[in-house]
Order: structure tokens, then C-alpha cells, then sequence
């Protein structure tokens, strides 16, 4: 296998590592261009795989120090840039349930070294002897980063107890609720403390903050469902970072994403990302 091989065919799994440590595509292919860039000129190098992992992780490492600063000054709450998955090899890098919006929004409370090793832990089964050698650290400073990371999100590795058949009847349910404005109907899906979060950006409009409350998400959603643009919208039911999603689409373009989290047979958080820069990586992929 030559070397561009050797790359490409490392390509999902670097792209998987970069995307959940960053939570954001756009930076994860730039971090996999970067390494690609050290691959050409780099000698000697006997284990391709640990090589670019190696590579990839202290990439994301900086980028996430700098992106952190961002994030604090973004208007609006902050979610992460979403992935189209269904048919993308992206899906076939480790488990698809460590890349869940749920799951990249609870890794915003890590460091960016926690963040990292948690990551490669939990998503690529990675020992902590191997993460140790990745980060440069010994394996007792990996597995103590680890368990910082784990007490810290809690219990991140909770899985859905909705089947995806069920999931997707789920979030037709709650995408005719909406767009009816069915405020009742939507009120038996949600769960009593459901929220919604919009990312907006400053670029598109959204709500500032999150809305708390079944009935109070209820007539926000409802009441987005009767506005004019969402009236001559056309919608339907996709794949998300592994997860049924609702596509909203406004004269032929890609306008919003909504995420629903399924809990049990309800809905307990919508995440709706409106920020058209955060949706340029999803149409790339729609148009691929």
C-alpha cells in the first residue's frame, strides 16, 4: 500500500477521533488536512495507525484550547456542527453513539487533554497505556485524566432505550405536532423537563437562550411551526449524527436541523441549529 493509501484508509477513523474531540466538521477535515501534511514529510514512521493518531489528537488538543475562547464569546448557546451519516463511511468510525449531539454537548465540560483521552477511551477503545503514549504522559496520568473526565460528565455512555425503528416514528410524531401546532399532542411526546436550544450564532434567528418546560417548549416549538418561512418550508425526517433529525429546507436550501433526544418512549431535549455556517458541512455532504 503507498502512502496516500495508507492515508485515505486512515482517513474515517482520523476524521472520527478529530470530530468528537472538536466538535465541530469544518475543523476536523483541517486537522486531518494538517496531518496529511506532516505524513508527506514525515521518515521512518513503522505504525501508520498510531502515528496519526498521535498526530490527530495533539492537533485537536491546540485547536480546541483556541476554539474554547470562541466558544465563550458566541451569542447564543453554542451547539456542535452537525454530520449527515446514514451512508457516510464517518459512521463506520467506532461507535456511532459516542458522536450523538447529546454526547458531544456533554464533552464541553472536559479540559481539552480530559476531552481528548475520555474520547479515545470511550469511542475508539483505546487502553490507557496506549492513550498515555499518544498525549505523552504515563498511563497512571492517563487513566486519572480519564476518571476526571468520567465524574465530570457523568453518565455519558447511556444508551437510548428507543429502538431507531421506534425513534424515527417518534420524531414523525413530534415533526406533525409542530408543524399542526398541535400543542397538546406535543406535550405527550416531550418529557416535563424538556428544553430547547437553538444555535443561531448572531447569524440567524434564534432564541438567546434555552427554553425550559414541557409547556413552555411546546408553544415554542408550535409557535415556530406557524410562522410564515416554516409555513412554505418543506421538511423530512434524516439521519443526524446518528440519530433521526428533522431537515428544514427554504426554497430548495438546508435552513435548519433539529435534533431531537430521545428518552424512553419521549423527547427530552430539541437541539436546533439555525447558524448557516455550521450547516455548509451537512450540504456539502447532502450534495455529494
Amino acid at each position: 500500500m503507498d502512502d496516500l493509501a495508507e492515508f485515505e484508509a486512515q482517513r474515517p477513523r482520523m476524521f472520527g477521533i478529530a470530530y468528537r474531540i472538536i466538535g465541530e466538521a469544518s475543523e476536523a477535515e483541517d486537522v486531518v488536512q494538517d496531518a496529511y501534511l506532516r505524513w508527506r514529510s514525515a521518515e521512518g514512521v513503522t505504525t501508520p495507525a498510531a502515528w496519526l493518531t498521535t498526530v490527530v489528537t495533539n492537533l485537536c488538543i491546540n485547536r480546541l484550547t483556541s476554539a474554547r475562547a470562541r466558544r465563550e464569546r458566541y451569542v447564543g448557546p453554542w451547539l456542535p456542527e452537525p454530520v449527515a451519516t446514514g451512508n457516510d463511511p464517518l459512521e463506520l468510525a467506532e461507535r456511532r453513539d459516542t458522536m450523538t449531539m447529546g454526547f458531544l454537548v456533554l464533552l464541553e465540560k472536559l479540559t481539552p487533554p480530559e476531552r481528548a483521552v475520555f474520547v479515545l477511551r470511550e469511542a475508539f477503545d483505546y487502553s490507557h497505556r496506549d492513550i498515555g503514549e499518544v498525549l505523552g504522559i504515563d498511563e497512571a496520568n492517563a487513566r486519572q485524566l480519564y476518571h476526571r473526565a468520567l465524574t465530570r460528565v457523568g453518565d455519558a455512555r447511556r444508551r437510548f432505550s428507543a429502538t431507531p425503528a421506534d425513534g424515527v416514528k417518534l420524531v414523525e410524531r413530534f415533526l406533525a405536532a409542530t408543524v399542526e401546532g398541535d400543542v397538546a399532542g406535543l406535550e405527550q411526546i416531550l418529557t416535563e423537563d424538556a428544553s430547547v436550544w437553538a444555535d443561531g450564532g448572531g447569524k440567524a434567528t434564534a432564541a438567546r437562550h434555552p427554553i425550559f418546560g414541557r409547556v413552555e417548549a411546546a408553544h415554542y416549538l408550535t409557535g415556530l411551526g406557524k410562522t410564515r418561512r416554516a409555513l412554505t418550508a418543506t421538511v423530512a425526517v434524516g439521519e443526524i449524527n446518528g440519530e433521526p433529525a428533522i431537515l428544514v429546507h427554504e426554497s430548495g436550501e438546508l435552513t435548519v436541523i433539529l435534533v431531537p433526544e430521545i428518552h424512553g418512549d419521549r423527547i427530552s431535549t430539541i437541539r436546533a441549529v439555525l447558524n448557516p455556517d455550521k450547516l455548509a458541512y451537512v450540504k456539502g455532504q447532502l450534495a455529494a
